[in-house]
């Protein structure tokens, strides 16, 4: 059983902070926030995602206007989504951190697609601008890395950084998440191995 606690992190990047230092920091940040309120006897996650064009962090767009210039920005060339995660055990605050990279080629998507995207709402709240997972618009063209990572939770990075704390998981979570996705993960093995895949 899991319970889902907001942690109210300031998200500002700090001057000359890489992507991945910032993810992590937020995903560290988080699960310290939260542990505050948790049982000793809890794991607290923290993680955080970003989309990374070049240097550029790309949050959530302000604005449709926003959306669209991201949307063009990212089209027909591979960006990257950073997740950083931590883990921490409340009882003696071990805290264990692991970074996910996945290189996501996008499409050639017309204007057309971008605006009719734009008019469902779906890219206002997503950083980047996009859902991997949105059943029409689609923008990625073929990705061969990890999807839930792209979603913003890597599975089997959790997976490994839970091993580091004794806590293996219950479940087939790589048969799980590529069943749940319809997505057959060629990367997964890998990961769970400890290789520095996304």
């Amino acid at each position: 059983m899991f319970t889902v606690m907001v942690s109210n992190v300031d998200e500002s990047q700090r001057v000359s902070e890489s992507p991945a230092e910032y993810v992590l920091r937020l995903a560290e940040a988080k699960a310290r926030a939260v542990a505050e309120q948790a049982h000793p006897e809890h794991i607290v996650i923290g993680s955080d995602t970003s989309v990374v064009d070049g240097s550029d962090i790309l949050g959530k767009p302000a604005d449709v206007v926003e959306a669209e210039q991201m949307l063009k920005r990212l089209r027909g060339h591979t960006h990257q989504v950073y997740t950083g995660i931590a883990a921490l055990r409340v009882r003696d605050g071990k805290l264990v951190t692991d970074l996910c990279v996945t290189d996501v080629p996008m499409r050639n998507y017309s204007d057309e697609e971008i605006e009719a995207y734009i008019q469902t709402g779906d890219p206002l709240d997503k950083a980047g601008a996009y859902a991997i997972q949105h059943p029409r618009f689609q923008p990625v063209e073929k990705l061969s890395g990890c999807f839930a990572s792209v979603m913003g939770l890597p599975l089997c990075h959790l997976v490994r950084t839970l091993r580091q704390l004794d806590l293996p998981p219950a479940a087939d979570v790589p048969t799980n998440c590529q069943t749940h996705l319809d997505y057959q993960c060629p990367v997964s093995r890998a990961i769970l191995r400890g290789e520095n895949v996304g």
